[in-house]
């Protein structure tokens, strides 16, 4: 089981680094798409929500931290969208 979730864990992390070298990748879709869909007044509840600190959101969104593995699986666990959602939000 360990195994499965480390090669699981390893493929996300190799598609997230394609999505963020991609030139069509926004995190900022994503970001909202979240907010909207758990109807979050603005990108601290956002924070609180995915617990991490409030800089971490504005980093996210000026492209200057990619969105890592943590953070897009608890995005899915939030959101109950999937990683494949997630990550066509990202790229799109």
């Amino acid at each position: 089981m360990l195994h499965k979730r480390h090669r699981t864990y390893s493929n996300i992390m190799s598609a997230l680094k394609e999505i963020t070298a991609s030139p069509t990748y926004n995190p900022n879709r994503v970001l909202d798409a979240i907010i909207e869909k758990l109807q979050l007044k603005n990108d601290a509840a956002l924070s609180r929500a995915l617990e991490v600190a409030p800089p971490v959101i504005s980093k996210i969104r000026h492209n200057t931290l990619p969105i890592g593995a943590t953070i897009l699986i608890r995005m899915h666990e939030i959101s109950d969208f999937s990683i494949r959602e997630l990550r066509e939000l990202m790229a799109s």
